[in-house]
């Protein structure tokens, strides 16, 4: 009985200075972790619909879209930007979609993702077939859908889970957008 008080004693000290070195490493680098994130953010909106001053938080209706985390207003008026996060091959993909006012899609930028390498994970890739992959997005509406549903997107091969996410992804910003009205 001694010998097990022991070990426990041992074990919760071990694990109390492991939380404290946690905790103190997480105080340290939480401000540059987010000031990352949100840097991430500015660049995937800039690339999918630029705007010379900004975007602004627009109010949406969350339990119409669930995937979908907020929705930016373009401050120059040319559209929104909207950020979902939704379920792929190998887990969550977050991704934001340029929407004009026209209601056309503008680009997608995948910000995050878990996607298998040299398959799913093409889709974020800067290599040929990533890009040509996320250049189809640009000028569809909600109407979008791969092409062997009767859409015009070309899934990427070996990534068919992957580019039906994107795909509807893509659809639900747009409607997300549509709804604003």
């Amino acid at each position: 009985m001694n010998k097990i008080l022991k070990l426990s004693l041992v074990l919760f000290v071990i694990c109390a200075v492991t939380a404290g070195i946690l905790g103190v490493v997480n105080a340290l680098t939480w401000e540059r972790i987010d000031q990352i994130t949100h840097q991430k953010e500015y660049e995937a909106y800039a690339a999918v619909l630029p705007s010379d001053s900004g975007y602004t938080a627009v109010e949406f209706d969350k339990s119409a879209f669930p995937t979908v985390d907020s929705v930016n207003q373009s401050n120059d008026g040319n559209g929104y930007v909207v950020t979902s996060t939704f379920s792929g091959a190998q887990g969550s993909i977050t991704m934001a979609c340029g929407v004009d006012t026209g209601l056309k899609c503008t680009g997608i930028s995948i910000i995050e993702h878990s996607e298998t390498s040299g398959l799913g994970a093409v889709a974020a890739s800067t290599s040929a077939a990533g890009e040509a992959f996320r250049a189809q997005f640009v000028g569809q509406d909600a109407g979008i859908a791969l092409s062997k549903a009767g859409g015009s997107i070309d899934a990427l091969a070996g990534a068919t889970i992957t580019s039906n996410a994107v795909t509807n992804a893509t659809a639900t910003s747009i409607e997300c957008v549509a709804s604003l009205g």
